[in-house]
């Protein structure tokens, strides 16, 4: 035993020694630009992959949302809309973003091409692949919108369009270091530059396209649920979930570095706001609709949305308490912005416009509660700038689709369902 404890203490008192050194040193260690060029790509990569599977939560919650006889479809429309915007985003998206000239407003019409190198903070196809995911989601908006009346090919022309040009130019605008990124712009993660711009499309899209038959009644309210029933609830509460899971890869990553001390500090921060405004989304709609009568479940789920996209824009700053009250009003919106859409006639079927749109306004507009190098006047102009050039430039492209191909089902396939006149695979052999 003596002999033993005699071979342990000469590495026990070396571990201590080097422990107490590291300790007393920590403050000035730095790591090498190598390890932080390290750090950095993971930081894209792993966000990038939670961005990613926003894509699922995306195809599960729209899947949930519309009835029985559209789902495989919907399924259809995700993976293939995921699909086309990275082949658009490598094409030609990245550079319109990325080769724009400082204070400009378009960039190159070229491919992406690798060009990494030390010198750089990170891999040059790491921030391809996180920016590409954002550009997915984008264009995931659109989709739940227009669901159960649209085309499935010609909705896949216009995520083509929308990934490939709409949503890089506006991104060029703020990320690429466009007019509205010297004009002073704050959007942290996206709440306008993604949120807004696929709810601006998918409004567009939804007033040319109409509501579903029957959706409204001739005195224009909304007519019973029945009819219109969603699939499954539980699985758009897994939808909404895993939206919630990637929204951390969403704001995190967009802290755009992991190589210090302080970048470790911000992402949690980020992580922690992103949290508590999801929560005060949900309680916030929750509340106000038993209100009204009875809590209802697709609100609070939809309000969650709502308070993620509204803490976008600036998930760093706000004190915890701030960042549930920005969540709160997300939720608030959300609730009120679907009967001003019932008001208009407006069909959405997943609520994605008063989710993306509206609560994507509110949150860029109260950064600068929060940033004091934030102007509301500037986050006006790019609020204002962005979701004005977006909805004319979708109107433009639904209306000459919709002139030449047609956007929209028979009245004999969308009684049918979009499984069977566009898929030809039931989802569910139980129907409505």
């Amino acid at each position: 035993m003596t002999k033993l404890l005699k071979k342990l203490c000469v590495p026990l008192i070396s571990l201590i020694f080097l422990l107490n050194m590291s300790s007393a040193g920590m403050a000035e260690t730095t790591v090498s630009a190598e390890v932080s060029f390290i750090f950095n790509t993971l930081l894209f990569l792993i966000c990038g992959f939670l961005v990613m599977f926003m894509a699922a939560g995306f195809a599960m919650l729209e899947s949930g949302m519309v009835t029985s006889k559209s789902v495989s479809v919907i399924c259809a429309k995700n993976i293939g809309l995921f699909s086309i915007a990275a082949i658009m985003f490598w094409l030609v998206g990245y550079n319109l973003a990325y080769g724009i000239p400082e204070g400009g407003y378009i960039g190159k019409f070229i491919p992406w091409s690798d060009a990494s190198s030390l010198s750089k903070p990170y891999a040059d196809g790491s921030d391809w692949y996180f920016q590409m995911v954002f550009c997915a989601t984008t264009v995931s908006i659109v989709s739940g919108t227009l669901a159960e009346r649209i085309k499935l090919w010609p909705f896949f022309l216009f995520a083509a369009i929308l990934a490939g040009i709409i949503y890089p130019i506006v991104m060029g605008w703020q990320w690429g270091g466009g007019w509205l990124a010297s004009a002073g712009f704050a959007d942290f993660a996206g709440s306008t530059l993604v949120h807004s711009t696929g709810g601006a499309a998918a409004l567009a899209g939804a007033i040319l396209l109409g509501p579903r038959l029957g959706r409204f009644t001739k005195k224009g309210e909304a007519a019973p649920l029945k009819p219109f029933a969603a699939s499954s609830i539980p699985l758009v509460t897994l939808g909404v979930f895993v939206l919630w899971l990637g929204w951390f890869g969403f704001n995190g990553g967009s802290q755009l570095a992991m190589g210090t001390g302080d970048d470790a500090i911000a992402v949690s921060k980020i992580f922690i706001n992103t949290l508590l405004a999801g929560a005060g989304g949900v309680m916030a709609a929750g509340a106000l609709t038993k209100l009204s009568g009875k809590t209802d479940v697709i609100q609070m789920l939809n309000g969650c949305i709502g308070g993620l996209v509204a803490i976008t824009a600036e998930p760093l700053l706000p004190s915890p308490l701030a960042a549930i009250l920005i969540g709160a009003v997300g939720g608030v919106i959300v609730v009120y912005g679907t009967k001003l859409l019932f008001a208009a006639k407006i069909d959405d079927v997943v609520g994605a416009i008063p989710a993306h749109l509206f609560a994507g306004i509110w949150g860029t507009l109260v950064v600068p509660v929060t940033n004091s190098g934030a102007n509301f006047g500037v986050q006006l102009l790019g609020v204002i700038s962005i979701n004005v050039f977006v909805f004319v430039v979708a109107l433009i492209v639904w209306s000459l689709m919709k002139a030449t191909m047609g956007i929209r089902l028979s009245k004999e396939a969308e009684v049918k369902g979009t499984d069977v006149s566009e898929t030809g695979v039931i989802a569910y052999s139980i129907r409505d």
